[in-house]
């Protein structure tokens, strides 16, 4: 074929090439307004005086996220088809260049530089498909992303609790963790007994913390539909763990008196937390965030339990030995982890 027909087959390359740069640009931009939506809503997120703006926040922040996948996703087709489109164009100058050889001598020199720059341009690719496949690897190291549900009830005719500095507590303490991205924390408010079960299935959590009142005959105090206290037994929240275990691997009870309910759930779950008397707020709050943080940095069970328990003394907060770890038979709690990297395959 004639040089004129591998010159229009590469005019065609440069043209794509240039309408896909030209579009990537333009989600690039896209990027990082959401990003900065995100990252708003999620500030504002953490700001949220009341349950309402809270949930709005967080709706917003997910959206934003779920654009901003979206967007993510698009830019790794437009690379992937600009990757193809240059290896066409790289096809395109070389045999472009071969054609000039023996069309004419005297462009040799225009040749070699059309070689040159393939060269160049080759070299390129190599190293953005070699960056690429690092980050490939990197993200298989990544934890999996495990979800924690916060399920709050605070009934009209009990005493007050300050669970909203709990919940912002935590949310802050696994902001600042190593595998923050790994953990997501989800929160029901004015939880009522079917609320759990539902929460339940909607989230998928891996692990469930209960925050509230507890009884001391080993119960826990819901909410009922006029926001009054609705007592839920032993046996319902055994049952409800037994019916909920799928991916359930802890279940922590931030509640007075709760430790017959931990200890009796861990028959069908791997661990659980519960407090052998009453607790107060404080210690509930600064217990729960330094549990979640160790978490988050991917440490065992025992440590972040252990690690709660430190934190408390560090407050000079004396309720450290209220505070109780329970295991399933044949689970060592020092080998519990349950945000880790995954193992990369050889």
């Amino acid at each position: 074929m004639s040089s004129d027909h591998y010159r229009r087959k590469a005019e065609q390359s440069r043209s794509r090439i240039a309408q896909l740069n030209k579009d990537k640009c333009r989600l690039a931009t896209k990027r990082a307004s959401l990003t900065t939506k995100m990252n708003s809503a999620n500030e504002r997120a953490a700001k949220a005086s009341t349950p309402s703006t809270l949930k709005s926040r967080m709706r917003e922040a997910e959206r934003a996220a779920k654009d901003l996948a979206k967007v993510e996703s698009d830019i790794g087709k437009i690379e992937s088809k600009s990757a193809q489109e240059s290896k066409k164009l790289s096809d395109a100058e070389k045999a472009l260049a071969k054609e000039q050889a023996r069309e004419a001598s005297t462009r040799e020199r225009a040749m070699q530089r059309s070689a040159d720059s393939t060269k160049r341009k080759i070299n390129q690719i190599d190293s953005t498909l070699s960056c690429a496949l690092e980050d490939i690897e990197a993200l298989k190291r990544l934890p999996e992303v495990i979800a924690v549900l916060f399920l709050a009830a605070n009934p009209l005719d009990e005493d007050e609790l300050r669970l909203d500095e709990e919940a912002r507590s935590i949310h802050e303490m696994i902001r600042k963790s190593q595998h923050r991205d790994s953990v997501r924390l989800e929160s029901r408010w004015a939880v009522r007994p079917l609320d759990a079960l539902q929460a339940i299935n909607e989230v998928e959590p891996t692990i469930v913390h209960f925050s509230g009142h507890g009884s001391d005959q080993d119960e826990i105090v819901f909410q009922d539909e006029q926001g009054n206290a609705k007592i839920v037994s032993l046996a319902a929240i055994v049952q409800m763990m037994k019916a909920s275990s799928g991916k359930i691997r802890l279940v922590f009870f931030n509640t007075c008196y709760s430790r017959g309910q931990a200890e009796a759930v861990v028959d069908h779950l791997e661990a659980a937390i519960g407090m052998n008397d009453s607790i107060g707020d404080d210690a509930a709050r600064v217990f729960a965030s330094q549990f979640y943080s160790a978490v988050g940095f991917g440490k065992s069970v025992h440590t972040a339990f252990e690690q709660g328990k430190a934190a408390l003394m560090l407050e000079d907060i004396p309720e450290d030995s209220i505070p109780e770890l329970f295991v399933a038979d044949g689970i060592d709690a020092t080998q519990l982890i349950i945000v880790q990297p995954a193992r990369v395959q050889e």
